[in-house]
């Protein structure tokens, strides 16, 4: 199921980052049941509030039923090459990229996220919580793609690298704070023991 919004010109696109191999879960985390609905149905969710349309990034032969798929062009490159391939296919300015194993986004962080983005004018806009950089729930404009692209060619897969020089607004751990969202909600669920600790007791 494709969501999407009724605007003339998308200006706001959003991606679920779902092409990741899985391997310390064990299975295909998008269709992990969290909170009685799939991770992915969770994302797709959350973005359709805020997105003009959504589209997945990932295999086509497994996600086709859900909606647009867009597939990596360099394959097996980890999530920079998801980004990659999600901006060469966009027809908006502007493209959130979120991981599909973040069942705690919502669309008001989302939201949050784009209304900074626009008023930016920055390459990305991505927030920083204690533990780092959030590059996997972050907003794109189009023109990252030549920066990414130039780093896949030399094997630089790392999506922080690639800032460097690089536009960015970051969103502070203190301004999230203050708009009401927590650290929490940027948990990856990547093991069955961040499953049992995300869904409590």
């Amino acid at each position: 199921m494709l969501f999407h919004m009724s605007r003339t010109e998308p200006s706001r696109m959003g991606f679920v980052l779902a092409g990741g191999k899985s391997s310390r879960m064990g299975e295909d985390k998008a269709f992990l049941e969290f909170g009685g609905q799939a991770l992915l149905n969770r994302a797709l969710t959350a973005m359709g509030a805020v997105c003009d349309s959504v589209s997945i990034v990932g295999d086509p032969s497994t996600f086709a039923k859900y909606g647009a798929v867009v597939p990596d062009i360099f394959r097996g490159c980890g999530p920079l090459a998801g980004i990659h391939a999600a901006l060469v296919n966009s027809a908006a300015e502007l493209n959130l990229m979120l991981a599909v194993d973040m069942p705690f986004v919502s669309s008001k962080l989302l939201a949050f996220l784009f209304a900074a983005a626009e008023t930016s004018g920055a390459i990305v806009t991505v927030p920083r919580v204690g533990n780092g950089l959030q590059p996997l729930c972050a907003i794109y404009r189009r023109e990252f793609s030549a920066a990414a692209e130039e780093a896949l060619r030399t094997g630089k897969y790392k999506i922080d690298a690639v800032f460097s020089n690089l536009s960015i607004r970051v969103t502070e751990e203190s301004e999230l704070a203050a708009a009401g969202f927590s650290e929490q909600m940027f948990f990856n669920v990547n093991t069955p023991q961040d499953r049992l600790a995300a869904e409590g007791p």
